[in-house]
């Protein structure tokens, strides 16, 4: 059987589903009577009529799924499924160009947060609603992309979500299968979700504002329903409540999990991963408030640290959302946080870039090359904890690093052949790689991205979707042995 049925067959499932996610903004559009009704009323009537129509059709058709039909679906998930995200838009507003519309969906089910609209403020509140939903599923979807879509594909699942986290998670502490560990794992991220959302309307903010802006914290996403992003609310309490709750979606929702389950702070002292991170972003709170401080950027140090903090945290958990135009700061910090969004966020989190354990991995195989130098005979493993690494996970590093390094470079020269300028060009690629959102000087927080030509605003798409998927599994499409029998 064509294993290009079963992908279709998954797709149009996917597709289905999107169309019931459109009704709940059709139901919130015609209570508030924002005058998008029609326009999520088509939306999710050609999505239900096309994902059924390639449903239906193919429910007799085996399920098995090649490791090639694996990538394949993901690939096309990914990409093709934000076009169906793009309907209501579009239809809302004619004036909106099919790229500007895909970049702005790609944006949200990557939880990059990038945006081209400006007027936020005035979009329709089932609009607003529809973006951060786009977040928040998609927040959903990547874990469950990590421990069951992976394994079909040969590249992880549980045994990657385990392997990449050697000493952090056992796989004892989790469910035994994989549809009880994605359902355990959604049920702790749609239970610090809620908790998000009553700690902010709590801190001031009002309902909807709330459920948006848990919606990006808990998805890392950084969409906002205002152009000054979280600046609107001037509110110390409202940027303490999101900089913990970035935090946490920040961390390895399998050690949420297990720490629910026991009860117990101890999982997050014996998660290395989780220790390495918070012991880096929170350090470089307190550096980066130093340097701001001491360039007279604010007043006084307590400030500089309100400020520091909250803007920084965000940008290294590949959140996004800002308080200030961090553009304007002396350019140690953003760029500093700009490096700290490619290294910072765990595995099994919702944040993007290389992964804080993938970081851990390939610093201790530069020290044990360098103890190797001094004992060219002795016999030392890696270790995570009592974890011992293997080669084979070190190689998979090592080639994914590489991988990622070199993405970033072709696409920055494709930005500056594009004549964007480098600041722009080098920052729009780091932020879309790594799902952070707001980078610099054209793409600036204090802008966005719709000053972008089609092709710069294509390219800085590629580059969310190449993010978000890990690279190998649209990569591998060009890889011409993968196409061969």
């Amino acid at each position: 059987m064509n294993p290009i049925f079963t992908i279709v067959h998954i797709f149009g499932l996917v597709t289905v589903g999107f169309s019931g996610l459109m009704a709940t903004c059709l139901l919130t559009s015609a209570i508030a009577d924002d005058g998008a009704t029609s326009a999520f009323l088509q939306g999710s009537l050609i999505t239900l009529l096309l994902g059924a129509l390639m449903f239906i059709p193919t429910l007799s058709i085996p399920k098995k799924v090649s490791r090639q039909a694996g990538f394949l679906m993901v690939a096309i998930t990914w990409s093709i499924t934000p076009v169906f995200c793009t309907l209501p838009l579009m239809i809302y507003l004619p004036e909106l160009s099919f790229i500007d519309a895909y970049f702005e969906t790609v944006s949200g089910l990557t939880t990059t947060g990038a945006t081209v609209f400006s007027g936020l403020d005035q979009l329709p509140m089932s609009i607003n609603l529809w973006r951060h939903e786009l977040h928040w599923i998609a927040g959903m979807g990547i874990i469950i992309f990590a421990v069951a879509i992976l394994p079909i594909l040969g590249i992880g699942g549980m045994q990657m979500y385990i392997a990449e986290s050697p000493g952090t998670v056992k796989e004892s502490d989790l469910p035994p299968r994989i549809a009880q560990t994605a359902k355990a794992l959604w049920l702790v991220y749609a239970g610090i979700t809620l908790a998000c959302i009553i700690a902010l309307r709590l801190a001031g903010m009002s309902w909807f504002d709330a459920i948006c802006h848990a919606f990006s914290a808990m998805s890392l996403g950084g969409f906002s329903t205002h152009d000054s992003s979280v600046g609107f609310f001037n509110s110390l309490s409202i940027e303490v409540v999101l900089i913990i709750f970035q935090l946490l979606a920040a961390i390895n929702f399998a050690t949420h999990f297990v720490a629910i389950r026991k009860r117990s702070f101890t999982p997050y002292i014996d998660d290395r991963e989780a220790r390495t991170f918070l012991v880096l972003v929170l350090g470089s709170c307190l550096i980066t408030a130093s340097v701001l401080w001491h360039a007279g950027t604010y007043p006084d140090f307590l400030t500089a640290l309100r400020y520091a903090t909250f803007n920084l945290v965000s940008i290294a958990t590949d959140c996004g959302l800002t308080t200030q135009n961090f553009n304007q700061w002396p350019i140690f910090v953003p760029m500093w946080m700009l490096f700290l969004s490619c290294i910072s966020a765990s595995s099994g989190s919702t944040g993007g870039g290389i992964r804080m354990i993938r970081t851990i991995i390939l610093m201790k195989q530069a020290r044990l090359e360098l103890f190797k130098f001094i004992h060219p005979f002795a016999v030392k493993s890696m270790k995570i904890g009592d974890t011992v690494v293997s080669n084979k996970i070190v190689a998979s590093v090592t080639g994914f690093i590489f991988l990622y390094f070199i993405s970033i470079v072709i696409l920055v020269f494709m930005l500056l052949l594009s004549g964007m300028d480098f600041i722009s060009a080098f920052s729009a690629i780091i932020a879309c790689f790594n799902n952070a959102g707001p980078g610099l000087s054209q793409v600036g927080p204090a802008t966005n991205y719709g000053s972008l030509s089609d092709i710069q605003t294509g390219v800085c798409t590629f580059a969310m979707l190449l993010g978000r998927v890990q690279i190998f599994s649209i990569i591998i499409l060009f890889v011409p042995e993968f196409w061969k029998k």
